[in-house]
């Protein structure tokens, strides 16, 4: 008997599987999401790598060269300077991408922490974490960026800093919503029971709980952040010429519309295309993450 026992035991325990390969046979599944996560993997890489993909300097001006159209030799045309805008672009992904993922990482850290307390303790605390987040929401994200910059001075560090502001209350919403979900479940009630310290609770046990949902907020957040921050260097109070950002290299070509208008085109598209694909990753990240969702 037990020998027949233990071959089947074995065989239930190989169709077990582990939460990443769980996520991951979920994901695959959604093309769209996979092609996007591929395009944004290229993206970083191509950023990582901008010194030896890049053809020309990016600073280097060649005023035999002003305002020329695409090319074999310039692939998306020079600038009013004679500079190469495919280089440019190249290194304006690391900034644009460096601003949308630090921004997003601070305002989610900062939000998921005030989220977590928020929806644990309830009370006072909740309320006065929950006002908080109502003066934050009640100004449009673009709004209070441009006072957070006001207060704090153009540049690309500080942009970072106002992004993360207008990010904070709606992570900290969608933790406090999922905590107060998670705190109700019987295996919380079960370490509280025990006598778990609520730093340890609210950390190995709801925070967990509430990652998926983060994830996918988070992913889908960079794409507005990088938006949020070429609008701030396109009206000049994020980065500063000559930085190839590409909301500075936009707010650079404006002049040229009706004469040479691939100098706004290429950036454009490079921005457009780049929040689309984080847009499309979080799509695919909630089809794979939700439970609500699981055949």
């Amino acid at each position: 008997m037990s020998a027949v026992i233990a071959p089947v035991a074995s065989a239930g325990a190989e169709k077990v599987r582990s939460p990443w390969r769980e996520f991951w046979r979920r994901f695959r599944r959604q093309k769209v999401g996979v092609i996007a996560a591929l395009f944004l993997a290229a993206l970083v890489l191509m950023a990582i790598l901008a010194p030896w993909i890049a053809p020309y300097d990016l600073a280097a001006p060649d005023y035999e060269r002003v305002l020329e159209g695409p090319s074999w030799a310039h692939l998306a045309g020079t600038d009013a300077y004679g500079r190469d805008i495919f280089s440019r672009i190249v290194f304006g992904a690391r900034i644009s991408l460096a601003v949308g993922f630090l921004s997003v990482t601070l305002g989610g850290v900062a939000g998921i922490l005030l989220g977590l307390v928020s929806g644990f303790y309830g009370g006072w605390v909740d309320g006065l974490v929950m006002r908080f987040c109502d003066v934050l929401l009640a100004f449009p994200g673009i709004i209070l960026a441009i006072g957070v910059i006001a207060v704090l001075g153009p540049g690309i560090d500080n942009v970072i800093y106002a992004v993360a502001v207008f990010s904070v209350p709606v992570f900290a919403r969608l933790v406090r919503g999922s905590t107060l979900a998670i705190k109700q479940t019987v295996y919380v009630d079960a370490a509280r029971a025990i006598g778990v310290r609520h730093r340890l609770l609210m950390l190995r046990h709801i925070l967990p709980g509430t990652l998926p949902s983060v994830i996918v907020y988070f992913s889908m957040r960079i794409g507005t952040s990088i938006l949020t921050a070429a609008s701030l260097s396109f009206i000049g109070l994020g980065a500063q010429p000559p930085s190839p950002e590409w909301g500075a290299m936009l707010a650079d070509g404006r002049s040229y519309l009706g004469v040479a208008d691939h100098i706004t085109l290429f950036p454009g598209i490079a921005i457009f295309v780049t929040v689309l694909a984080f847009n499309l990753l979080g799509d695919g990240l909630r089809d794979a993450l939700d439970p609500k969702l699981k055949t």
